[in-house]
């Protein structure tokens, strides 16, 4: 019994809230991947777009609850969510029109590229900040929990609940239709194999009739409806803050770069990689511990590696081990 208590305690603290966070980095990191792999730079803007398109789903649900228009049991953001990613790609569109677009034409260095980029993440943070301020926001409503504590200790008998709330498994189960949906588009339309003929050598590509600004322009499409989707999915199973978005920066890239940057696969595997380990150094397994262990033996402090206050140093910290010692990451991406 102890045994199913300890499993069930490291499912609810571990496992679940892992999985939701690895679907969530893993969607962000695809869209890091995707605007490596085929304009050549690592966007340091992502993280401040999710934060863009976030805001803009927070607006529209504010704006659907007020006429009286709610998603029942379901969030009411969730309904919102197109209209987030049609004003963020709107506004990547316009931003790569604007700024890339004349480097990109003057074949300037990645390295320049990525200092632009750090521009655009200023300008957009501060954009965000202005328009709905730096306080937290919670605007996940419908049902909470899928199943609570209690309806599991009472289905069960068990002394340890498990709690699955709502947002987790939706957070799931998106992160599986629209990882699907990228690969269906990228394998097996014309232009996501357009997309990956550019990618994997410009030159012919641009031999073969391409048009690269097509391809550019369905990328940022794709890279911001991925950052949107991810954003509006970890502020339902968290909240919104925008400066919350901006660190979330490092534990992306470091899922981009652990599964190999460039490579869509490497980028899910990367993300659930660095979430797993975030939670697993963070969590304090005493409750675990005491379950397994003899009352002897039964640890008095918390058995936690690190604080929750430094969970982003685990992701630092496997960033920079992968760099040295195997650069192309999980899936044989490119190299940084």
């Amino acid at each position: 019994m102890d045994i199913l208590n300890a499993l069930v305690a490291f499912l609810n603290f571990v496992f679940v809230p892992g999985l939701a966070y690895g679907a969530q980095l893993a969607l962000g990191a695809l869209g890091v991947t995707l605007i490596y792999g085929i304009l050549r730079f690592s966007n340091f803007a992502h993280g401040d777009t999710m934060a863009f398109g976030t805001m803009v789903t927070i607006l529209g649900t504010w704006g659907l609850q007020a006429a009286g228009v709610t998603g029942g049991p379901l969030p009411t953001a969730l309904l919102a969510l197109p209209l987030g990613i049609a004003v963020t790609a709107a506004l990547v569109l316009a931003t790569d029109r604007a700024v890339y677009r004349f480097y990109r034409r003057q074949k300037a260095a990645p390295t320049i590229l990525v200092i632009v980029s750090l521009g655009v993440m200023f300008v957009m943070n501060g954009v965000v900040r202005f328009i709905i301020g730096v306080e937290e926001i919670g605007f996940a409503d419908g049902e909470r929990f899928l199943i609570t504590a209690g309806d599991f200790r009472k289905m069960t008998g068990l002394d340890e609940g498990l709690a699955i709330k709502t947002t987790q498994a939706i957070t799931v189960v998106t992160a599986l239709i629209v990882v699907a949906a990228l690969f269906w588009f990228l394998n097996r339309t014309r232009t996501g194999k357009s997309m990956r003929a550019f990618s994997d050598n410009e030159d012919l590509a641009l031999l073969s009739g391409i048009n690269p600004e097509r391809v550019v322009a369905v990328t940022w499409i794709l890279a911001a409806a991925l950052a949107t989707t991810a954003g509006v999915l970890y502020g339902l199973d968290k909240s919104f803050k925008a400066f919350t978005y901006f660190q979330l920066l490092l534990p992306i890239f470091a899922s981009a770069i652990v599964g190999g940057l460039g490579s869509p696969l490497g980028a899910i595997a990367g993300g659930f990689v660095i979430a797993f380990s975030e939670v697993t150094v963070t969590y304090a397994w005493k409750k675990v511990a005491t379950y397994l262990l003899p009352d002897a033996l039964a640890p008095d402090g918390l058995v936690q590696l690190m604080s929750t206050d430094y969970k982003f140093a685990v992701s630092f910290t496997i960033l920079i081990i992968v760099l040295l010692f195997m650069p192309t990451g999980l899936f044989k991406g490119k190299s940084v």
